[in-house]
């Protein structure tokens, strides 16, 4: 089962790549305190349509490049 999460791109200066930023919030281990978390993504845009801002769903899929491993599957809301 292919992981899906939902993001914003924060760079899509790349041809048919676009960066994408996943936060999360994590629980410190020690003093307990929510802290937030961000990961960045590389997702395989085909059409060039993501701009920065937009908020993005993205799956899991087979290496498309050295740090490529998701897809955009769908923009979920325009900036």
């Amino acid at each position: 089962m292919a992981k899906t999460y939902t993001g914003k791109v924060v760079s899509d200066k790349m041809d048919k790549t676009v960066t994408v930023a996943i936060t999360r919030l994590v629980q410190h281990p020690r003093y307990k305190k929510t802290v937030r978390q961000v990961s960045k993504f590389k997702a395989h845009d085909e059409a060039n349509a993501c701009k920065k801002g937009d908020s993005v769903a993205i799956t899991q899929s087979r290496p498309l490049s050295k740090d490529k491993r998701w897809v955009v599957t769908e923009v979920v809301e325009r900036a």
